[in-house]
């Protein structure tokens, strides 16, 4: 197997369909919801990526099949005052799964993270999805907290 990784670019029709496509299959499974991305999000996706420079996207290939993809966000830490990049989805096609590919596109992830100067990646995670973490903390990642008397980082979320 020869995996192939890339930079998204959005407004190329195979790598948009190929970044549709993949987070369709990761949204359809138990650990992305169990539930297909809505016909609006599919068709807006990748024009409203490209329209945000701090979004980037990796997407691996095995030949001519797309098999794996990483949306990054930019974002920002005040405490030391440079970019982040958030690892937002993280989809390898059952497949691929335990080959690595995680693994190939984290590599390109921290490429342009050091690119654009950031200062940390950061991810969040099911915490039942053992396989997931198992890739992260490979990866080198690790739980976040500050001081162990306040104990871990808690990801919560409000819908609007």
């Amino acid at each position: 197997m020869s995996i192939e990784t890339l930079i998204v670019d959005y407004r190329d029709t195979a790598q948009a369909a190929a970044l549709v496509d993949l987070l369709d299959s990761y949204a359809r499974d138990p650990a992305g919801g169990g539930t297909p991305l809505d016909a609006a999000v599919r068709e807006g996706l990748p024009a409203a990526l490209a329209a945000r420079p701090q979004a980037f996207s990796v997407l691996a290939f095995d030949g001519d099949t797309p098999v794996g993809l990483v949306n990054c966000i930019e974002g920002f830490s005040t405490f030391a005052c440079k970019p982040l990049v958030n690892v937002h989805d993280v989809v390898v096609l059952p497949s691929h799964r335990g080959q690595r590919v995680a693994q190939q596109m984290f590599a390109l992830v921290e490429q342009e993270a050091r690119k654009r100067g950031a200062c940390k990646l950061t991810l969040e995670v099911l915490s039942g999805n053992a396989p997931a973490l198992r890739a992260y903390e490979r990866e080198g990642f690790i739980g976040y907290r500050l001081d162990p008397a306040f104990g871990h980082a808690v990801f919560l979320q409000k819908k609007l």
